[in-house]
């Protein structure tokens, strides 16, 4: 099966650059997440970790 696919990957011109299209995007992606993470203030990282337990005390005040 693998060589099929081998196959008609090496045949088709132009393949090589999509590996590093998918690598930079990845790359990307990770940085934007990783710099906005490392920019969320202290009271929005408490506020977002307090939340499943906010849910929680919902739920158990509308039973």
């Amino acid at each position: 099966m693998l060589r099929f696919i081998k196959h008609n990957l090496t045949s088709m011109l132009g393949i090589e650059i999509y590996p590093l299209i998918s690598l930079v995007m990845f790359t990307v992606f990770f940085g934007v997440v990783l710099l906005y993470v490392w920019k969320l203030s202290k009271g929005r990282v408490s506020e977002l970790a307090s939340t499943p337990l906010d849910c929680q005390e919902e739920l158990d005040v509308n039973l």
